[in-house]
């Protein structure tokens, strides 16, 4: 379980991204986190993992205080927790395996940190995270070599490497052509209904979240406007979402969009 109890979060310019946030996510719901930009939806994403502490309230984990991690602790906890960028993150330079073989570095001997030699095992769990999301034949074949789709499976396998309970996905379409974004969407749904694990996305695209997201959490101005099933979003609940510009919202997706 994921929740928020009365989180407030302010930068350093005094802006506040989040206030006052109550929710709970349970183990296995698919959440997509809609709004307009700079509404505070990465801000709220990227607190669950720690890369951006709340400024006050608590956030549990699975009955873990989050704030009070430190060192190794806040590392450990984030190793049950995948996150997926617009940008994949990806070594370019080198093969789709040796991109998913990063997810175990942190469980190696210093030995094989410094000869880049990975277990038999390890290799066994990267093949079979390639084969999850339909690219196993790309296992040897160089990331640059690689349509967006394909690399931000290949993004998406070293996160199932890492045997999450939670996959965090910030924008994880947005650089992605209409036909790839629903191949790359049907990869998330499938890996949350058949491995039980959450999968909380900010998505700019409305439509997509509506088709397959079972809940969604409307933020504006870092408040919770709407939390409910995907299947009672209204046009006037994403009229009060968006404050009216859902469509200016849509273009400037469209407008980020890379087609591959």
């Amino acid at each position: 379980m994921i929740e928020f109890i009365n989180v407030d979060k302010v930068y350093k310019n005094n802006v506040k991204a989040l206030d006052n946030i109550n929710i709970s996510i349970n183990q296995g719901e698919f959440v997509a986190i809609i709004g307009l930009s700079g509404a505070g939806k990465s801000t709220l994403l990227r607190c669950i993992n720690r890369m951006h502490e709340i400024t006050s309230g608590q956030l549990m984990v699975n009955d873990t205080n989050v704030s009070k991690l430190k060192g190794k602790e806040v590392r450990t906890f984030r190793r049950k927790i995948g996150m997926i960028f617009q940008s994949f993150n990806l070594v370019t330079r080198t093969t789709v395996l040796n991109n998913v073989l990063v997810s175990f570095v942190p469980d190696l001997s210093l030995f094989r940190k410094w000869t880049g030699i990975f277990a038999y095992e390890h290799k066994v769990k990267a093949l079979s995270a390639l084969d999850k999301v339909g690219i196993l034949d790309k296992a040897f074949v160089r990331v640059d070599q690689l349509s967006g789709g394909q690399q931000q499976r290949v993004a998406l396998a070293r996160t199932l490497a890492q045997n999450p309970d939670i996959i965090l996905a910030d924008e994880p379409i947005a650089s992605l052509d209409p036909i790839t974004s629903k191949q790359v969407m049907e990869d998330f749904k499938i890996i949350n209904r058949d491995m039980n694990i959450t999968v909380l996305m900010n998505i700019h695209h409305v439509e997509v979240a509506l088709e397959y997201a079972d809940r969604i959490i409307g933020v504006r101005e870092g408040k919770v406007v709407y939390d409910g099933k995907a299947s009672e979003v209204t046009e006037a609940v994403l009229n009060h979402i968006y404050q009216g510009n859902q469509e200016q919202e849509l273009e400037k997706a469209k407008g980020d969009a890379v087609y591959a």
